[in-house]
């Protein structure tokens, strides 16, 4: 049995209750409980109202005390809340009728006055017991947070978190939330009258069981399994004259970073958005030079090396196994063993050609969620690039791909002809023997790959971690990969497709 995790908090006014919830907001989602105790007036609708605000991102958001009611719920733009108030129940029995047993799933639900239910509450658990503390303020309160089973390691990392904040002087800044990725990764922005700060989160932890020879999803394809990645990527994209966060402070060995914040303005515009045409072509540009450079292998990590991982063979085709894995099942068209062999055999045999070209970092992820404009900038410096933990060496047309053909918004067909045109142009003029035609067949072949894989990572996304809104890109993604299986080299494989792959639903 894992040991209660605990430590304390001074909280000396609303201000500090409101940080402390929007910490642990960043830790805690869908089927997390949290209970807070404490007598009458001390403060536990009032943590619970910070904590539901933060998530909401709206300070005048209506929080109720659910005292009347007994439980208030809340769909949030993350996921769904329940806040539950226990005073006026008599029977644990009446937490049925209510809604709490057994408790909801995919939602977190706040408990106050658990301990009128004691038998009810979960083994796993996060425990505030608030009490009053005079002698260091009026208002002033002390937060005993407690973690019972698993959630023992979330107060833990909720006390390493609150020891990083403090040494790096941000302890006692402002909290606003910001929207999370496809990935485990959560961020806040840090607000001091000096500036703004963006406060990383991102736990070392891999995404899947040890089912790939061993090994997890991302260990297998190369993704970042800690902020190791992000530090040292950083620094080189920025060595390279790429305009990558500044990082003011971080912990390698529990996760945390704090870095520059470029702001809000992408590269698109309009509902529904489409792209800024001078920003897609300063976006491309960026790519050309990048690609023209030789850039090293290894970079330095504090104190240390961290080399960058080849995109291999393997970690090519464990990611279109996605979608046999999870897309075709959901399209009720599962392959037979003779298909899958038939399927990996075509893949193997197309993949030599761009495992066979030069080799140059890949982002991986160089779209538009990932780009942000900087006016202020000249040059490729106006594009900022803010998601490169995953960078693998392998080839050049993929990042173009990327970019060309993004997952999250439609290129027309003749603004990706034009960019990549424009691309093929810049290349040429730094290098004579650049060949457009081969550069071509390498972008239809990485494109293929690129959105097989996507459309087996978002039916992923939508059965396995509960994020259907993936779901509305593929039919988009759909669209690119006719694009790509058009072109000569890849016949075979259309056929294939066109045999045993249906379309997504629209």
């Amino acid at each position: 049995m894992t040991a209660p995790a605990t430590f304390s908090v001074a909280l000396y006014n609303e201000t500090a209750t409101a940080q402390l919830m929007a910490d642990l907001a960043l830790l805690v989602g869908p089927g997390d409980v949290i209970t807070l105790t404490g007598d009458l007036g001390a403060g536990k609708t009032a943590a619970a109202r910070s904590l539901i605000r933060y998530l909401a991102d709206d300070e005048e958001l209506e929080v109720p005390s659910p005292t009347f009611t007994l439980v208030q719920g809340y769909e949030l733009p993350a996921f769904a809340v329940m806040h539950a108030d226990l005073y006026r129940v008599e029977d644990e029995s009446e937490l049925e009728e209510i809604g709490l047993s057994p408790l909801p799933d995919a939602t977190l639900v706040l408990i106050e006055w658990p301990e009128r239910a004691p038998s009810a509450m979960p083994a796993d658990r996060i425990d505030i017991a608030l009490t009053h503390r005079p002698a260091l303020g009026s208002n002033a309160r002390a937060a005993d947070i407690t973690g019972y089973g698993k959630a023992a390691a979330t107060v833990a990392r909720l006390k390493a978190l609150r020891e990083f904040l403090d040494a790096s002087g941000y302890v006692d800044a402002g909290r606003k939330r910001m929207p999370g990725d496809a990935s485990t990764r959560s961020y806040a922005r840090l607000i001091r009258d000096d500036g703004v700060v963006i406060l990383m989160n991102s736990q070392q932890r891999p995404d899947g069981a040890a089912i790939y020879s061993g090994k997890s999803y991302s260990a297998a394809v190369h993704l970042a399994e800690n902020i190791k990645p992000f530090v040292a990527i950083g620094e080189g994209l920025r060595a390279a004259g790429i305009s990558a966060p500044a990082i003011h402070h971080f912990d390698l060995d529990h996760g945390f970073l704090i870095s520059e914040d470029f702001g809000n303005e992408g590269v698109i515009e309009g509902d529904p958005p489409r792209p800024i045409i001078e920003r897609y072509e300063a976006a491309t540009d960026v790519l050309a030079v990048l690609h023209g450079r030789s850039l090293p292998e290894t970079l330095p990590l504090n104190g240390q090396t961290y080399a960058i991982p080849a995109f291999d063979t393997d970690a090519l085709l464990i990611e279109i196994g996605l979608m046999p894995e999870w897309y075709l099942p959901d399209r009720d068209a599962p392959l037979s063993d003779e298909k899958r062999a038939e399927f990996f055999a075509m893949w193997r045999e197309l993949l030599k050609k761009p495992l066979a070209a030069p080799k140059t970092w890949i982002i991986r992820d160089y779209h538009s969620p990932n780009l942000i404009w900087l006016a202020g900038r000249t040059g490729m410096a106006r594009v900022g690039v803010i998601d490169f933990q995953d960078t693998v060496l392998g080839p050049r047309s993929y990042d173009v791909v990327s970019l060309l053909q993004d997952a999250r918004i439609d290129v027309p067909e003749a603004l990706e002809l034009t960019l990549l045109s424009r691309y093929i142009k810049a290349r040429r003029t730094e290098d004579a023997s650049f060949d457009p035609a081969g550069f071509a067949e390498l972008y239809a072949i990485m494109s293929a790959q690129r959105n097989t894989r996507l459309l087996g990572t978002f039916a992923r996304l939508n059965r396995r971690d509960g994020k259907p809104h993936y779901l509305r890109h593929q039919p988009r993604i759909w669209t690119y990969l006719q694009r790509s299986l058009a072109h000569p080299a890849l016949g075979s494989l259309r056929d294939w497709y066109l045999a045993n792959v249906p379309p997504p639903q629209s």
